[in-house]
């Protein structure tokens, strides 16, 4: 048995090893990019179907096609401050300009959350002369408190 973490490892030294990119994963599939690099690392479970049609393009055991199907436990688990450059600007981000958001997102709509089980999230690039623009779009549903 492989557990989803192991299987994400594996999922990512094959697709490294085959030079096969995300979004062709994502194409194979059917899925959007971000949803399917996220379920390759642990954190969706994919249908059989989608897992082994994966399984086929990187060449993986049976245990981690599996593997890929499981319910996750999801989130990293720890609420440490994580030290990966990238992730850590994304921290950093949330920590500086999360209390407006959630303050115009109060304004806007009222008591409530933004749903990230009903949620869309895509990565695109951005040309620019001073230099190229990482643009993150978060879409989630407003989810209103009932007392």
């Amino acid at each position: 048995m492989v557990s989803k973490q192991q299987a994400a490892e594996l999922v990512r030294d094959a697709r490294f090893r085959s030079g096969i990119t995300w979004a062709h994963l994502a194409e194979a599939i059917g899925r959007p990019v971000v949803w399917t690099v996220a379920a390759l690392l642990g954190q969706h479970p994919m249908r059989e179907d989608e897992a082994r049609r994966i399984g086929e393009i990187l060449e993986l055991d049976d245990d981690v096609v599996q593997a890929l199907q499981m319910q996750p436990y999801r989130g990293s688990g720890s609420q440490q401050t994580p030290t990966d450059p990238t992730i850590y600007r994304l921290y950093e981000a949330m920590d500086v300009y999360g209390p407006a958001i959630k303050e115009l997102i109060h304004e806007e709509f009222g008591d409530g959350i933004m749903s990230a089980i009903n949620f869309k999230v895509d990565v695109t690039r951005r040309e620019d002369p001073s230099g190229d623009r990482v643009v993150i779009t978060l879409d989630g549903k407003f989810l209103d408190y009932e007392w």
